[in-house]
């Protein structure tokens, strides 16, 4: 499977930015596009690993639960 880099507006946006088929491949393009970003850009750049880019905008897009700490 392989690893997909977007950018995420903060409205939920989703931007294809690319896709590697190695983790360290992945990470360069996000450091790099991280990088590059201005400091009012409030866009977050994030790696996904997903069978597809369906697969991978459904991770992106679905709200994850919150997990008990140990004060709850």
């Amino acid at each position: 499977m392989p690893y997909f880099v977007y950018r995420v507006a903060p409205v939920g946006a989703l931007t294809l930015i690319g896709e590697f088929g190695v983790y360290k491949d992945a990470k360069v393009c996000a450091t790099a596009q991280r990088a590059d970003q201005e400091a009012a850009d409030r866009d977050r750049v994030r790696i996904v690993f997903a069978a597809d880019t369906v697969e991978a905008e459904q991770l992106l897009t679905t709200p994850r639960e919150r997990q008990p700490s140990e004060d709850d």
